[in-house]
């Protein structure tokens, strides 16, 4: 197949009356599984290098964060049950006769990755490890064992992308990413990380509805979430408005 440009005859995003867009942040379940299942792949990428020579056959893409159980208080709640990860896919575990930790190396690689993105969550006490991963096919495993100058392909995948990014775009992320950044956490450390903000533009006006998450423990009364929850506001209504110029 050949390259193809073709023209799109479509009104641009921006020149529409109505826009809306969505950004989960780091401490989203769904950003924390694709985060983490990226993180494994990643990890086990660089082992089969390491061991073999090459990359064995695996697909990290599907994971689940099921939620615990919380008893929340001002002062400081307690975790009653811990949250569940659960690992799923494929991966070469053995290679010819040599086993392959994938089970340790998927959970050590999580454990990593929630100790330094997630500030109050104790990956060893806060969470439950479930490793659902299971061997590949021969039919795909037997890649890498055939001879010539390239491997063949073991899958077919299609990807869309765009570029640039529109205005709404642009302040929905950069809104999620200052609310997550060192600087915003020093100065609300109440505030954790699991964000999420919606935009939507009707015409000219652009309405953000941010949800952020209050850590109880920093929190000591009812007065006091008040008093924060208006200053935070304030701070990030002022972020807005100076991108917005």
């Amino acid at each position: 197949m050949g390259l193809r440009v073709n023209q799109l005859f479509q009104v641009p995003i921006e020149e529409q009356d109505l826009e809306i867009v969505e950004r989960k942040g780091v401490g989203h379940p769904d950003h924390i599984c694709d985060a983490i299942m990226n993180e494994v792949s990643v990890a086990l990428s660089k082992e089969y290098l390491k061991r073999y020579g090459h990359v064995m056959h695996h697909n990290i893409d599907k994971a689940l964060l099921a939620a615990g159980e919380v008893k929340t208080r001002f002062g400081g709640g307690e975790v009653k049950m811990p949250m569940l990860m659960v690992f799923g896919d494929r991966a070469t575990y053995d290679v010819d006769g040599d086993p392959f930790p994938v089970d340790e190396l998927a959970v050590n690689t999580a454990k990593k990755w929630l100790k330094n993105h997630l500030r109050f969550v104790d990956p060893e006490k806060h969470v439950r490890y479930q490793v659902e991963l299971k061997k590949g096919s021969q039919a795909l495993t037997d890649i890498f064992k055939r001879k010539g100058k390239y491997y063949g392909a073991n899958d077919t995948s299609a990807a869309v992308g765009y570029a640039p990014l529109t205005i709404t775009e642009r302040m929905v992320l950069q809104t999620e990413h200052y609310i997550n950044s060192p600087s915003f956490k020093k100065e609300f450390p109440e505030t954790g990380e699991d964000v999420k903000i919606m935009g939507a533009r009707e015409g000219k006006e652009l309405n953000l509805t941010v949800a952020l998450a209050f850590v109880d423990k920093l929190i000591e009364n009812e007065n006091q979430y008040f008093k924060r929850k208006a200053e935070i506001t304030e701070d990030v209504n002022r972020f807005v408005r100076d991108r917005a110029k």
